[in-house]
């Protein structure tokens, strides 16, 4: 049941940032087997491929944000075609693009012309959710409506268990509902309930301070996320990875202790 397990190099964006080359080869010193990109870092296309390289680790995905693609999606996606990324997902909407706003409708078929752009790069796009896309529109949520309507071969999933568990429903019933589609599973621990200042925690909206016993993201393992289960789930649908991602550091560590917990726990249950 063991799959490759990999990192949103989000998670340690400071480290990254600062020496891109050597986070990665930490990373894989750590046990990571592939990296998952949120930007490049102020690097080329050839010079992260290069890393990717000399570190043995392999460019799984990237993460690109929805916008920057509509704008350019040949130029944006051949870059991480060159890079050797199979995936590319939207990671994010914006509030004027999310269900139950009047942009919604146009925001689906955006999507799906990102996908056929992705598949002219030889890539297969992926949607990346958090809580919002749990809106139930016509008795249907809004996830599951972006999904039926955009064609399976243009748009797979990239589930976020977190934000699944956040949004109500149980992650690994809802990874397996996309057996075949869930190429890329995001495993995610968080602790405390969901709270105003969620968008905050991941570094996009700052609307309120952080509570000090409020909802916070922990180290794989660490949390109430029940991981055995969300992968035997991951194993059953046929996922191709296990993507670490913790979008702020908690628990006293720095982002890089928190990569290394995550990944301990991991291979301690056989990952």
């Amino acid at each position: 049941m063991k799959l490759p397990v990999g990192i949103q190099v989000y998670s340690v964006r400071d480290d990254a940032a600062a020496d891109l080359e050597g986070t990665l080869a930490k990373l894989k010193e750590m046990g990571y087997d592939g990296v998952e990109f949120a930007g490049l870092y102020g690097k080329t296309a050839a010079e992260v491929k290069a890393v990717c390289e000399k570190t043995d680790l392999v460019p799984i995905s990237a993460h690109v944000p929805f916008i920057e693609m509509l704008k350019n999606p040949d130029g944006i996606l051949s870059q991480y075609a060159e890079i050797g990324c199979k995936y590319v997902a939207v990671p994010y909407l914006s509030p004027e693009f999310r269900p139950g706003t009047p942009n919604f409708e146009y925001t689906v078929a955006f999507i799906e012309i990102l996908g056929r752009a992705a598949k002219k790069a030889g890539i297969q796009l992926l949607y990346h959710n958090h809580d919002f896309e749990f809106l139930k529109l016509d008795g249907k949520y809004a996830l599951d409506i972006l999904y039926e309507t955009v064609p399976e071969d243009l748009l797979k999933t990239e589930l976020d268990t977190c934000w699944v568990n956040v949004g109500g429903e149980n992650p690994a019933d809802f990874v397996r509902k996309y057996s075949g589609r869930a190429p890329l599973v995001h495993l995610k621990d968080f602790f405390g309930e969901k709270s105003e200042n969620m968008y905050e925690l991941i570094g996009i909206e700052s609307k309120v301070p952080p509570r000090p016993q409020g909802f916070q993201f922990r180290p794989v393992g660490s949390g109430l996320q029940n991981f055995p289960e969300i992968i035997k789930a991951s194993y059953d649908a046929g996922a191709e990875w296990l993507i670490v991602e913790q979008d702020k550091p908690s628990m006293g560590l720095s982002p890089m202790e928190c990569a290394a917990k995550s990944i301990e726990y991991l291979r301690s249950i056989g990952q």
